[in-house]
């Protein structure tokens, strides 16, 4: 019985081992008959041409232009015809007591007008007419403009190539 099972053992390894040369002999035999793949380069065959490329970009631009106008100091007018006034001068004296501002460590200081000891005025010809105009504009901030905007930019180039042989 060792025998017999010995032999069945050899005889399968030796079926198994020719079965895999027919297998590898019909994979050799295929890859031999297979049309052989040539290339061919390609070479562009042309006299002339031209190229055209355009590129269009659109930019959105949103700006904020902040604008503070200033005065540094005052204007004070009197006009009239037919008044007088009661003192030496037709201006109110000028103070410089507390007239200063620090913002971001920038002290500014200003002069400025007393209006509380300013001159009276009265009408020279009583009962004729008389006109009178008093205007005081302090230091500080006059105007102050804000202007947001935006702004879209299109821009379109074109590149034209022109070639020849």
């Amino acid at each position: 019985m060792i025998f017999s099972t010995i032999w069945q053992h050899n005889n399968i390894s030796k079926y198994i081992t020719i079965k895999k040369k027919f297998a590898m002999v019909a994979v050799v035999s295929a890859l031999a008959n297979a049309p052989t793949v040539m290339s061919v380069p390609v070479v562009p065959n042309f006299t002339q041409g031209s190229m055209t490329s355009t590129t269009e970009t659109t930019s959105t631009v949103t700006e904020t232009i902040n604008s503070m106008q200033y005065d540094t100091g005052y204007q004070y007018v009197i006009t009239g015809t037919n008044v007088k006034h009661d003192g030496n001068s037709i201006s109110p004296p000028s103070t410089t007591g507390n007239n200063n501002n620090t913002l971001n460590g920038v002290t500014s200081t200003w002069t400025d007008l007393d209006l509380n000891n300013k001159p009276n005025f009265t009408i020279t010809t009583p009962g004729a007419a008389f006109q009178f105009t008093e205007s005081y504009s302090g230091p500080g901030l006059k105007n102050h403009t804000v202007i947001n905007r935006t702004s879209e930019v299109q821009s379109v180039t074109t590149t034209t190539s022109v070639f020849s042989n």
